[in-house]
């Protein structure tokens, strides 16, 4: 496709992702120009139904980092490396490699905004049982000593971009989201729906904490609100949940959309994170490529109290989240059991187009 000329042309990295598509796609319904980074076996077809130019290229080769840029006003870079297993170098050269290149970049072509999307999780595994935890606290708190690679990926990613801000003057905003789901979701929503198909979910502890979980069009919404917002540049913001709820309400709300069996079992917190440290230290010294049934991160991840702050969001940029966590949830089971069974169909095109 033949590069956009335009005013106000916004980069998506990560367009081919769950945020970063939903960027793009809210974007351009706004009636934005977009051009989106993506990598040369990347899926690209939801972004070329809506319009989004693409350019071929990688975040780690500085080339294809000011090739993606010309013309560009607003980047939002959401792409990184998902999920929580995997070696340091890899956390490295997806996270902090192609983040140090792109910003300084961007910072060569001048653009106007450069949108962060962090994580909570640049707070790092802060002490439980206290007040919900807003942008002025610490980052990088209580990092694990051993394997924390996704957490340390996202405070070094944070700590090098404010560096830059100090140092090159980057026009940086952060958003920092916790746990995501929606349409376009390739890890959470298959797992999570296969495993309580089965009854093979349990409640972690009570069930009563506090779950950060929100759908990726709130995010989205708040991020473009944070890049156009002119008082933005040098702030962070908490985008994490759309209504409170606990572990329990979360997950009956999939049961609910998904028509599956009532959860029966509660396993302990304590024992449970234990174990998962010692299933993840078993995997990594067989040198598992893929991350087992539990990891440390996925216990804490459910099982943690520890809630987040969003006030700041609603208070300065009038973020108010448009899908609430049951309407949310519903649209995203939606999708993926269409997305389901129009795999199934096109795998048996025989058994679906037969007569009953």
């Amino acid at each position: 496709m033949s590069m956009i000329l335009a005013e106000n042309l916004h980069l998506v990295t990560g367009a081919t992702g769950l945020l970063g598509s939903h960027i793009a796609e809210k974007l351009v319904a706004q009636g934005v120009p977009v051009r989106a980074l993506v990598r040369a076996n990347s899926e690209i077809r939801f972004l070329q139904s809506l319009g989004v130019e693409t350019v071929v290229g990688d975040l780690t080769d500085r080339d294809s980092c000011r090739r993606a840029l010309r013309g560009v006003t607003t980047v939002y870079h959401c792409a990184a490396k998902v999920g929580d297993w995997g070696n340091w170098d890899e956390f490295k050269s997806a996270c902090l490699d192609g983040t140090s290149n792109l910003a300084l970049a961007s910072v060569d072509v001048g653009v106007r905004r450069f949108l962060h999307i962090s994580s909570t999780s640049a707070y790092g595994h802060p002490a439980e049982g206290g007040p919900p935890i807003d942008e002025t606290a610490e980052l990088g708190q209580r990092l694990w000593p051993l394997w924390d690679y996704y957490t340390r990926s996202k405070v070094d990613c944070e700590r090098l971009l404010w560096k830059l801000v100090e140092t090159e003057g980057l026009p940086l905003t952060i958003i920092r989201p916790s746990w995501l789901y929606g349409e376009r979701d390739r890890t959470t929503l298959e797992r999570l729906v296969g495993r309580l198909r089965a009854g093979k979910v349990p409640l972690i502890g009570r069930g009563d904490n506090p779950l950060s979980a929100i759908y990726a069009g709130n995010v989205a919404d708040a991020a473009i609100l944070a890049a156009n917002d002119p008082g933005s540049v040098g702030e962070a913001y908490n985008i994490t949940h759309q209504g409170q709820l606990t572990q329990a309400e979360f997950l009956n709300l999939f049961i609910e959309a998904i028509g599956a069996p009532p959860i029966r079992r509660r396993i302990s917190y304590r024992l449970t994170f234990a174990a998962s440290f010692l299933i993840e230290a078993i995997a990594r010294l067989r040198g598992r490529k893929t991350p087992p049934l539990i990891t440390r991160y996925a216990t804490w991840l459910m099982g943690r109290s520890v809630s987040y702050s969003t006030a700041k969001a609603e208070s300065k940029l009038g973020w108010r989240p448009a899908l609430d966590n049951r309407s949310s949830i519903i649209r995203s089971v939606r999708w993926f059991l269409e997305t389901e069974q129009a795999a199934a169909r096109s795998a048996n095109p025989a058994r679906s187009t037969a007569s009953p």
